[in-house]
């Protein structure tokens, strides 16, 4: 059996979830394992295609068809968004991070797509959850691995508009709230919905065909159940394959919405890897993969981004911190339980997916012992 066998088998046995699949890619030699249970009770074992809640690695997608329109002509990088999101024209700002919502001033110029790319757009999470500003936002960003609950676009968009920012446009990273409006834009800017545009842009071209915004009932066999780790140790039901992902929610995530399988997000990381492969121009890749934070926005973001930086849609490593941790090295997390990396010199792609969701912004341990496993640390 193989290291990466063995680390996902040791992690299964704990009960730290019911089973996971890893892909590991070094160029056209792919190993994937797959080992344990779609659920708890081990109603079927775990497999290669099996289909799961993928979260936040959704971004890196996200971003990658904004890119799409910039080069089709329809928007600009330094392009206003109030163009698209018009409820975005006025927004207004705390005063400092710290200030009452009330205390505020406007913004010192517009928001630009550029700032979404980048996740600097003034709305989002910092490290410090109890900023009011920071409280207000989740009234709005509520949970995305939960979507159904969530209003339409516009409705969502109205009342994000309420909200004052924490920062002035481009100032620093904040997490989270600038995929969704990223989704936003692409349907308002395309004249399609996010599932449309993606499809026919990106899924359909790179044969992703299990990646959608629900899993159709043909296919609900592959496709696992979500869980939650209680206090005790256990794991509680979040979601099950004839849930949430039923049917498409009224909100469609650019932040994470998305289920997919290893083999899906493996064909759009060797996009990325072949200089666009035709669907993006090598200059938008590069884009998508070089750090856009300076050293001080960094340092602020320490709680999920643990020193590195921030392309477009994904993390990017410039400190080898740890083993795993290559300068170019780009990909993200996702709250469900899920990691999808690339890192550019070596042409390796690896991917994480596993059914049990994360408390915290803190990669989990089963992911940092994948990582060390992909490194050969």
């Amino acid at each position: 059996m193989s290291a990466l066998y063995d680390t996902l088998r040791r992690h299964v046995d704990r009960g730290t979830a019911p089973g996971a699949v890893g892909l590991v890619a070094r160029g056209a030699d792919v190993e994937v394992v797959a080992v344990g249970s779609v659920d708890v009770g081990g109603t079927a074992p775990m497999a290669r295609d099996s289909i799961f809640r993928i979260a936040s690695i959704t971004k890196p997608i996200t971003a990658a068809a904004v890119l799409m329109l910039v080069e089709d002509g329809l928007i600009g990088l330094n392009a206003p968004v109030e163009e698209w999101l018009p409820e975005l024209a006025k927004p207004m700002v705390v005063r400092t991070p710290d200030a009452p919502v009330g205390d505020v001033v406007p913004a010192s110029r517009p928001i630009t797509v550029e700032d979404l790319l980048s996740s600097r757009t003034g709305w989002g999470f910092p490290s410090d959850f109890t900023l009011p500003a920071v409280q207000a936002l989740f009234e709005v960003q509520k949970d995305g691995r939960h979507l159904q609950d969530w209003p339409d676009h516009d409705t969502w968009l109205h009342r994000l508009a309420q909200v004052p920012m924490l920062y002035q446009p481009g100032e620093s990273w904040l997490y989270g709230t600038s995929s969704d409006l990223q989704g936003i834009l692409i349907a308002r800017a395309s004249g399609r919905t996010l599932a449309e545009f993606l499809a026919e842009r990106i899924f359909e071209p790179l044969g992703m065909t299990d990646t959608a915004f629900e899993v159709p009932a043909s296919e609900r066999h592959r496709f696992t159940t979500a869980y939650d780790p209680a206090p005790d140790g256990t794991l509680e039901v979040s979601d099950t394959p004839d849930g949430e992902f039923a049917h498409a929610p009224r909100f469609l995530s650019g932040g994470g919405g998305l289920a997919s399988t290893a083999d899906d997000w493996l064909a759009f990381a060797r996009m990325l890897l072949d200089s666009g492969g035709g669907l993006l121009s090598p200059t938008s890749v590069s884009r998508m993969t070089t750090n856009h934070l300076t050293a001080e926005q960094r340092e602020r973001a320490t709680l999920f981004l643990e020193g590195q930086g921030w392309g477009y849609g994904g993390q990017v490593d410039v400190t080898p911190a740890d083993p795993w941790n290559v300068p170019g090295r780009y990909g993200w997390v996702g709250g469900a339980g899920t990691a999808a990396q690339i890192v550019p010199q070596t042409g390796t792609v690896a991917v994480l997916l596993t059914q049990v969701a994360m408390t915290d912004p803190t990669p989990t341990p089963l992911m940092r012992d994948f990582w060390r496993c992909v490194a050969g640390a």
